[in-house]
């Protein structure tokens, strides 16, 4: 088995795509394959399978990068970043908890104008604005909030976040 993966760096994989890297990197290292990397055409690293009895030099357990949890606290209006509070403003807060309160449904600007601000009259671009901050707080390690181009705004698929109504 042969896998290339085109890389600028590692550095720059999003979660999902560095998840697929590991693994690939656990099957050269059991033996199963070879694994091409190359970063726009400048070099050429190749990861070649292990021998059988011969120990791999890392460890064959992979280094899947863990996805921050968010929780939020609904009753004290806090949300926690793996226990650590992380500071919103009142419309993050209650854009973020609308959002995960609808899981997998789109929303148009519009619409997240009506429900979290409680009004259509604010301009649409307010509602990107308030979305970018949101996930400026909160880190570009968490998947949390995904574009849909021409349409609006959606929870991410693979956000981990829990609500907590009596907290």
């Amino acid at each position: 088995m042969t896998l290339s993966i085109p890389l600028a760096s590692d550095e720059a994989l999003n979660p999902a795509a560095r998840r697929l890297l590991d693994a690939a990197r656990e099957l050269v290292e059991c033996g199963d394959g070879t694994v091409t990397m190359t970063g726009n055409g400048f070099s050429d690293r190749r990861a070649e399978p292990v021998p059988a009895g011969r120990s791999p030099s890392r460890s064959l357990a992979p280094t899947i990068p863990t996805i921050p949890t968010l929780h939020i606290l609904a009753s004290s209006r806090s949300v926690l970043r793996d226990g650590e509070p992380l500071s919103l403003t009142r419309l993050e807060f209650d854009l973020l908890l609308h959002l995960v309160a609808h899981p997998r449904r789109v929303f148009t600007r519009l619409q997240l104008l009506n429900a979290v601000w409680g009004y259509e009259h604010a301009g649409v671009r307010t509602v990107d604005v308030h979305v970018r901050r949101l996930r400026g707080k909160v880190g570009v390690d968490v998947p949390l909030v995904t574009t849909v181009y021409g349409v609006g705004y959606r929870l991410a698929d693979d956000a981990r976040v829990a609500i907590d109504r009596s907290g």
